[in-house]
């Protein structure tokens, strides 16, 4: 069904929240390259997730974010990949997921074959991180930091603006929450990185 409407004239189609869709992974590669001003992402069952373009807000807490990781990773001899929340990967599960911000150190990185370097690569990040947008639900937020850790990240932040507080994942530890930090460490996932979270906050 979906490849029929994408050989045809567009259609638009809401769908109830108690409505879920599901998509192989061929025909989730076919939608999001004809809708690049969403941001998609498929779990491990295929349900599609659609994220609309964030507001203003999340858009600039982003941007932070990036800059400053952004800094480090030119400033240091790290060796690795870091990517932005365009970003997707293929993970072990089958889940396709884009964090808002994430790093793949190069060692790992380079073990992967030519064929899993795809659109979306078979790989889970080592960190990752994932910002809270107004609509979205932190369930759903707290299962994907599961997944990732699950999946081989070592260190994950999920940030929450609306509760003021973070999430940290670690591998095969218990999730560690703070409230209103000023700041967050990279600790040895990410060398000297420090995250100054003021502008998150405010």
């Amino acid at each position: 069904m979906v490849q029929t409407l994408l050989k045809t004239q567009p259609l638009s189609l809401t769908l109830p929240r108690e409505i879920s869709l599901y998509v192989g992974v061929e025909e989730f590669e076919r939608l999001a390259t004809v809708n690049r001003d969403l941001r998609l992402e498929r779990t491990a069952a295929g349900e599609l997730i659609v994220n609309p373009p964030t507001g203003w807000e999340t858009g600039e807490r982003n941007f932070s974010l990036t800059v400053q990781f952004g800094i480090w990773r030119n400033g240091l001899n790290e060796p690795g990949k870091a990517f932005d929340s365009s970003t997707g990967f293929t993970l072990p599960n089958g889940a396709i997921y884009s964090p808002d911000l994430s790093w793949i150190s190069q060692k790992r990185w380079d073990t992967l074959q030519p064929e899993d370097k795809g659109t979306y690569p078979k790989i889970c990040p080592d960190f990752v991180v994932e910002l809270r947008s107004n609509s979205d639900a932190i369930k759903s937020l707290q299962g994907k930091m599961k997944e990732y850790m699950e999946s081989g990240a070592r260190l994950g932040w999920l940030i929450d603006p609306k509760r003021e507080r973070v999430e940290v994942y670690r591998a095969k530890k218990a999730v560690e929450i703070l409230s209103r930090p000023d700041e967050l460490s990279g600790e040895s996932v990410l060398p000297g990185f420090l995250l100054n979270l003021r502008r998150i906050w405010s």
